[in-house]
């Protein structure tokens, strides 16, 4: 089909004419809303809806819901859509659809989630930026990019800053690339959730409560496995944590790094991970998450960590000032007041049915080239914590790098 360009601007938004006027910088305009959304409700497979520098003030949150349409702005610096007197809807834009492109522009201060893709296949996320300007609280939508129940997807190039959850989380997803991003200022700046065959690299993740999460949640849909975290600056992740109560990432420490928790097959490797003060690096289970006081473990559900391989990373600082009480009693005991963990933090939840004999050998944790390993003894209430690095000296098999069929094309 011979692809269709519509240009939004906002001359034509409010009379119809070609000659563009300034875009509006201090005030609602709703006509330029009115044919925003217009556009997007009549587009068709092929259409590209190209949004021209300028900050528009928005009430209303956009939704897309046709296959093969792409919105592109004139760069993330330049085109931006403000959300700060939003009254309708939660997102800012909620898109479900296949074969969907969105780059070069931002979005902020969405009483939502900023990007929300639901339900899709053959999903481009290039150079977007979502924030709340201002700053990092309670209040502030949860996610900033957000696809979830997606195949297939590129996140790359775009920043999120904010997130009272996570700045960019995939959920429920097969076959994921999360690269060369720049996450701040959010509880998760990156979260992979229950996800089959993701890998982040390229991504600088700072100040945020948790730099880059691998989680398996109960009660959804599918478990994931098959991440791989390679080649990232995971620095001073140490912002308190502001997520609402009751959320999974309440639960993480200030101060984490790179955190696994209830995962299978994860790989870590060549990443720089520094000054991260509970750990640089977090392996745990379900049972240490705010949910495990309050819910069950549903029968298909395993809430151990499995298979994760911890090799080739650059680590230094963290671990000397760990977030809760009972890390910082733990650290104090084992390590004195002006010590610190050493790199790897596992909270000691094993399989049970393994007690007393060997775990197979793939679903082992193995960790190299770190300066130690805390098992901080979470099942008998840190009573008991070890830091013998013997049970972690082996090697899994490497995972294959995900291949996105087709190649995105920008």
């Amino acid at each position: 089909m011979r692809k269709t360009l519509v240009t939004i601007a906002l001359a034509a938004a409010l009379a119809g004419c070609g000659q563009q006027a300034p875009a509006p910088q201090s005030q609602t305009d709703a006509s330029f809303e009115s044919k925003l959304q217009e556009q997007l409700l009549d587009a068709r497979p092929g259409s590209v809806i190209e949004i021209p520098a300028g900050t528009y003030h928005l009430k209303r949150g956009l939704s897309l819901r046709t296959d093969g349409v792409t919105i592109r702005g004139a760069g993330m610096d330049k085109t931006v859509l403000s959300f700060k007197g939003q009254v309708v809807g939660p997102e800012g834009l909620l898109v479900n659809a296949n074969d969907f492109t969105v780059r070069d522009l931002t979005i902020e201060d969405t009483k939502g989630d900023a990007l929300k893709i639901n339900h899709g296949r053959n999903i481009t996320i290039h150079g977007v930026r979502t924030q709340w300007t201002d700053g990092s609280k309670t209040s502030n939508g949860p996610y900033g990019i957000y696809p979830v129940k997606t195949q297939n997807t590129l996140i790359e190039d775009s920043e999120a800053i904010g997130a009272s959850d996570s700045g960019i989380y995939v959920g429920q997803s097969t076959n994921v690339i999360v690269r060369n991003n720049k996450v701040h200022g959010n509880v998760a700046g990156i979260e992979i959730e229950n996800t089959v065959n993701a890998d982040v690299y390229g991504n600088t993740a700072t100040d945020n409560s948790g730099g880059i999460l691998v989680f398996n949640m109960p009660d959804l849909l599918m478990g994931g496995h098959g991440t791989r975290v390679f080649k990232n600056k995971v620095v001073a992740n140490n912002h308190d944590n502001f997520a609402a109560n009751g959320s999974a990432v309440a639960s993480v420490p200030a101060g984490s790094g790179v955190v696994v928790n209830s995962n299978p097959k994860v790989e870590i490797f060549d990443n720089d991970i520094a000054d991260n003060k509970t750990a640089n690096i977090i392996i745990s289970s379900f049972y240490s998450t705010n949910y495990a006081s309050r819910l069950g473990v549903e029968p298909n559900y395993d809430p151990y960590p499995k298979g994760i391989y911890v090799y080739g990373n650059r680590l230094k600082g963290g671990g000397d000032s760990p977030s809760g009480l009972e890390f910082k009693a733990l650290k104090t005991a084992l390590f004195g007041l002006n010590g610190h963990f050493p790199d790897v933090l596992w909270d000691g939840y094993s399989d049970p049915r393994f007690k007393g004999k060997d775990m197979p050998p793939e679903d082992r944790i193995c960790i190299q080239d770190v300066s130690g390993v805390v098992d901080a003894d979470g099942p008998d209430g840190y009573k008991h914590p070890s830091t013998d690095t013997k049970p972690y000296q082996c090697t899994l098999a490497k995972l294959p790098a995900v291949v996105l069929n087709p190649e995105p094309k920008l």
